[in-house]
């Protein structure tokens, strides 16, 4: 079992959602495979992210080759607030959403001793 995680992506958590789904419960091979054709701007850190999970699971002595996306979690890392002005003397604010990716790989023998 490897972790690896991204703490600050800027893009926002439901626009990473939709690649990160794509690539869970797949080989690690097949999943780079498949993020390296998909033409959305998360495709590349998560195909990063995966790369590295995989590295520290090959540090740690386990067969790359085997190894699963076990879960890739998207969530919040806060927002950036500045604002923009606007026509009368207003402000209107600007919400620059960030994600934290967390990616967890783990083996194809161990995944079917847990189920």
């Amino acid at each position: 079992m490897a972790n690896a995680t991204l703490k600050s992506h800027n893009q926002t958590p439901r626009k990473v959602r939709l690649v990160a789904n794509l690539v869970k419960g797949k080989p690690v091979k097949s999943a780079l495979e498949t993020l390296s054709f998909l033409p959305r701007r998360a495709a590349e850190p998560i195909a990063k992210l995966i790369k590295s999970a995989a590295a520290n699971a090959k540090e740690k002595g386990e067969d790359v080759e085997s190894l699963i996306v076990r879960s890739l979690t998207v969530e919040s890392a806060g927002i950036l607030k500045k604002y923009m002005p606007r026509a009368f003397g207003r402000a209107s604010a600007i919400r620059r959403r960030k994600s934290r990716l967390t990616v967890t790989l783990s083996s194809a023998a161990s995944a079917k001793r847990n189920a």
